[in-house]
């Protein structure tokens, strides 16, 4: 039994304390003040554009210039010191910007030529976008100096996918003191609707100098708040309405090959049983179609994703699953509409569900084959979204006795948006297992559907000052026992000195998502902090700042299982530098005999269970500046773990060879020190990387991971090229073999698990 004493809470009093901060809120949400916006107009070009970065039309010359770009950061007053004169046009076919970033050749920072590069990371004037003005949803172009693109989504405000891909157009001609760009983006590119009368979307520019670590933008923003804020945003007005996009659809059609050789070896003794050799040959595809210019419909027909970069691998030292991103390119588009819902431990939708599956036999994640899919997103009013994706995937048997079933999944969900920039959404998933010739064995626990319903709503304060999520889930299957219920509250405030925030959420034992992220149930959770921002007038520190922060957790009787909280102070140079010192206490309670090591080994014995553990540490965290060609970060901890001492540094260190590429190497060090006769271990993760652009159409990634805790070694090097907009080459290579020798075993390092080798050909083709 726990520690601790029972509390039983009525239903009504539970119902009440989630309801009644959810009305304040909605009173309140109307109250905040809207940041006054900038505007522009924008005329039709009577003659032609020439796209060839010189702005030397006379509609360049007659339109209105926007010449005040405001500093954001180091600080968010005053005039940007690099002065930036932006213009807008268009005709019936493209959106025209052109832009003058006066900036000399010798102060560029270009990390590479390749396509998509993240933020921070090279000089770049982005575009943002939010036909609809919610505040939410939107595009983001952006050019660097040197002529590289970048797209990507934006959802929720400001979180970027730049795993997006579409056909837009630049140019650029570089001067000593300047570099002038041009840009068409195709109507047909963007999702809007034209509307009788006035029209008039919102936008902003944001343009970051990486040498002299400046960010200024058009509309100003908040210093405490991303730059590519939606919330933060001017008034592009339309003199005359933009074209309709017109019909929008797109074929993109592959074909592949390729060879894989596995070695399967005996679990016990791990000698080589059979070494099975394939070759592989096949074709699919998408299609993108514009049902109206803000929904659009995208099939998917035997997808392949091998081209997708593998998982960045992490030492796991806890008792549940870990949570990896999603970066296949079909699931991110609207992906709010999808992957956004309730808590990011209790996702009733987890698109990496699909196609993916951890294989019982190796360990390691493996492909399932996806028959068709479909999905519908966008808007159907500019209040109201809808979400809509059906997947269809393959039976695998493992082996006689375990096996995968084919499987539908279904997931829906409709969106309201109100007060301004907030939204109240119901959704619903449904997976449906096909157990039909599966033998007893192979159905195991499987059940023949499993589906959550639930409604959401989300707050963002039209000033971005406050943020707040309410939901509530129900899951139902056949079994009694996968019926339960999870919900949740959190409210957060963030303005330029003070933030505080505290999160809610209730888990019964009985709540089941299989097609969720759901790695704990029969818990509840508090998520409290509070942090102070202190901006000293210092030649060097920009901002400073001490909080506390962390989570609790209890049984839904209030008996403690779980404490991480941890008091801290960081430091943040105007170079972008920081440095961050924090001390922490935590508790666990094992319910059962747990080894953190987590290599569960015959010969080592597993922590007893049923009592619990307090430990206290210390973290160093250190990010050098993206200014210097060499850069490096690290994380060091130094504390107790259970009922013994850790020492975990983890970090990279990373070159800029300007404007080749990177190279990098990623490094994971965990040393764990128990008593006799429990686990001690030390574990090594490392991560060399090489991102090499020998053009901005060919590139080449070379990625490899060396994992002792798993003793696993993979390669994953690709070679992309670019050969039409939107279209590519690639061929891709993996390889995973043993880390190290396995004692009275024939493995010893690199010897062999499986390896392949992929071509595939990707055309994107307008109809």
């Amino acid at each position: 039994m726990l520690v601790g004493s029972e509390s039983y809470f009525c239903p009504n009093f539970e119902l009440m304390k989630i309801l009644y901060p959810l009305l304040l809120l909605l009173v309140a949400s109307s109250l905040f003040a809207q940041p006054v916006e900038r505007s522009l107009q924008i005329r039709k070009s009577d003659t032609a554009i020439k796209l060839d970065g010189s702005l030397d039309e006379m509609a360049w010359q007659t339109a209105d210039v926007l010449t005040d770009f405001r500093r954001q950061f180091p600080v968010d007053t005053g005039l940007a010191t690099a002065r930036t004169e932006l213009r807008m046009t268009f005709d019936d076919r493209y959106l025209y910007i052109g832009a003058v970033c006066f900036q000399k050749q010798e102060d560029y920072t270009i990390q590479s030529l390749k396509r998509d590069f993240a933020a921070g990371t090279s000089d770049v004037l982005n575009i943002l976008f939010n036909p609809s003005k919610d505040g939410l949803n939107g595009f983001l172009f952006g050019v660097s100096p040197l002529n590289v693109q970048r797209e990507a989504l934006i959802d929720n405000g400001t979180t970027q996918s730049l795993d997006w891909d579409n056909r837009w157009e630049s140019a650029v001609q570089n001067h000593d003191d300047r570099w002038v760009v041009e840009v068409a983006i195709p109507f047909k590119t963007l999702r809007y609707s034209v509307l009788p009368g006035e029209n008039s979307w919102k936008m902003n520019f944001v343009r970051t100098r990486i040498k002299n670590w400046e960010v200024s933008t058009w509309q100003p923003v908040p210093q405490q708040f991303p730059p590519n804020n939606l919330a933060f945003t001017g008034i592009l007005k339309w003199e005359t309405p933009p074209p309709k996009p017109g019909a929008n659809v797109a074929l993109i059609p592959y074909v592949i090959g390729g060879y894989s050789k596995d070695w399967k070896r005996d679990p016990n003794s791990l000698e080589v049983r059979e070494k099975a050799d394939s070759w592989t040959r096949n074709v699919g595809g998408d299609a993108k179609i514009g049902i109206t210019p803000s929904l659009n419909l995208d099939l998917t027909f035997n997808p392949d994703f091998s081209q997708v970069e593998v998982d960045q691998q992490v030492a796991n030292l806890s008792r549940f699953e870990l949570f990896f991103p999603e970066r296949r390119q079909f699931f991110l588009e609207n992906r709010d509409l999808f992957a956004m819902f309730g808590f990011p431990s209790t996702r009733p939708f987890f698109s990496r569900r699909i196609g993916l599956a951890r294989n019982p036999l190796t360990g390691l994640n493996e492909t399932v084959p996806i028959v068709a899919g479909a999905r519908l997103s966008g808007k159907l009013t500019d209040d109201l979204r809808v979400g809509l994706l059906n997947m269809q995937t393959e039976r695998i048997d493992w082996d006689t006795a375990r096996a995968l079933p084919a499987a539908n999944f279904t997931m829906a969900t409709l969106q309201r948006k109100v007060f301004g920039r907030s939204a109240l959404s119901g959704v619903f998933v449904n997976k449906q297992n096909f157990l039909e010739n599966l033998n007893e064995s192979q159905r195991g626990s499987f059940q023949p559907w499993n589906r959550v319903a639930g409604l959401e709503y989300n707050l963002f304060s039209q000033d971005n000052r406050w943020e707040g999520e309410w939901y509530y889930h129900r899951s139902f299957s056949p079994n009694p026992k996968q019926r339960g219920q999870t919900f949740a509250q959190y409210l957060g405030y963030n303005d330029r000195h003070f933030g505080a925030w505290l999160g809610y959420m209730n888990v019964d034992s009985n709540y089941t998502a299989e097609a969720g992220f759901v790695p704990r149930v029969g818990m509840q959770e508090f998520y409290p902090g509070i942090r102070r921002t202190f901006y000293p007038k210092h030649k060097f520190i920009n901002t400073w700042q001490i909080g506390v922060d962390g989570t609790l957790v209890y049984s839904l009787k209030f008996e403690e299982t779980d404490r991480d909280m941890a008091a801290y102070i960081q430091t943040e140079f105007k170079d972008q530098t920081s440095i961050s010192f924090a001390v922490y206490n935590a508790f666990t309670y094992l319910f059962e005999p747990f080894d953190p090591t987590n290599q569960n080994r015959p010969d080592v014995e597993p922590l007893p269970g049923d009592r619990g553990y307090t430990y206290s540490g210390a973290q160093l965290r250190v990010n050098s500046s993206r200014v210097y060609a060499l850069q490096g970060s690290l994380d060091l901890t130094v504390g107790q773990f259970f009922n013994g001492n850790t020492v975990r540094a983890e970090g990279a260190v990373t070159y800029r060879w300007q404007p080749i590429g990177t190279l990098a190497l990623a490094y994971s060090f965990n040393r764990i020190k128990l008593p006799e006769p429990y686990a001690s271990a030390d574990f090594w993760l490392l991560g060399p990387r090489a991102e090499l652009s020998f053009s901005r159409n060919l590139f080449v990634s070379a990625f490899f991971q060396y994992n002792t805790q798993v003793n696993n070694f993979n390669i994953n090097t690709r070679l992309q090229w670019r050969f039409a907009p939107v279209s590519d080459v690639f061929l891709v290579y993996t390889d995973n073999s043993f880390a190290e020798i396995v004692p009275n075993t024939p493995v010893r390092f690199f010897s062999p698990k499986n390896r392949a080798l992929v071509l595939k050909v990707v055309y994107w083709l307008n109809v």
